[in-house]
Parts: structure tokens; sequence; C-alpha cells
């Protein structure tokens, strides 16, 4: 396991750079691992995804298929990666605190 720190928070990641303790996970996670993602700023748009893949997340325990992420929040895929250039997997799950989708997200 590896330390990420962003102005003196740390956050255990895996090897990937994802959170290893979800349950830890707030905005300000979120803002901070923007960072590794090449996303500057968080819009609207961001936290519509991130906090839909995070809710669905919580209540069933895996991350939402992309199509269900499109359909649910209304963005087409072209849109998502707009947002997250790294993809819905590795870059929306990741700001939403996830651990490492092992399927297709």
């Amino acid at each position: 396991m590896s330390i990420f720190e962003v102005e003196g928070r740390k956050y255990e990641v895996d090897e990937d750079g994802f959170l290893q303790e979800p349950d830890l996970w707030t905005d300000e996670v979120a803002k901070d691992f923007a960072r590794t993602e090449s996303v500057d700023e968080l819009t609207e748009g961001h936290w519509k995804v991130i906090r839909y893949i995070r809710n669905y997340y919580l209540q069933y325990g895996i991350a939402p298929m992309v199509r269900k992420v499109c359909k649910e929040t209304g963005y087409k895929l072209s849109e998502i990666y707009q947002l997250f250039p790294s993809g819905p997997a590795k870059g929306a799950c990741k700001l939403a605190g996830l651990p490492k989708p092992t399927g297709c997200v």
C-alpha cells in the first residue's frame, strides 16, 4: 500500500491510486484526488456524476455500470470522458472514493 499526500493530508491508496478506505471519503478527498486525474476544478457536472456513483456504491456495494451512470445523470459517455479524461472507471470512481472497479463500469 502507498500513501498519497496533498498539503499535509495523507491517504492510503492501492497501487493504482484508489482510496483504500472508502468510508473516509469526503468532498475534500474528491478535490485532492482530482489533481491526480488532470481535473483542475470540480464543476457541478463533476459533482453530479461523483455523487451518483458514490450513492450507488453505498447502496449496492459496487460501482454502477457506465450505461447506468449515463442514463441516471443524463450525460452521454463522451461527456463523461470530458469531465473525467481517464474515464468513468478510473477517474470518476477514484474521485468518488470507491475501490478500483473490477468489472466493466
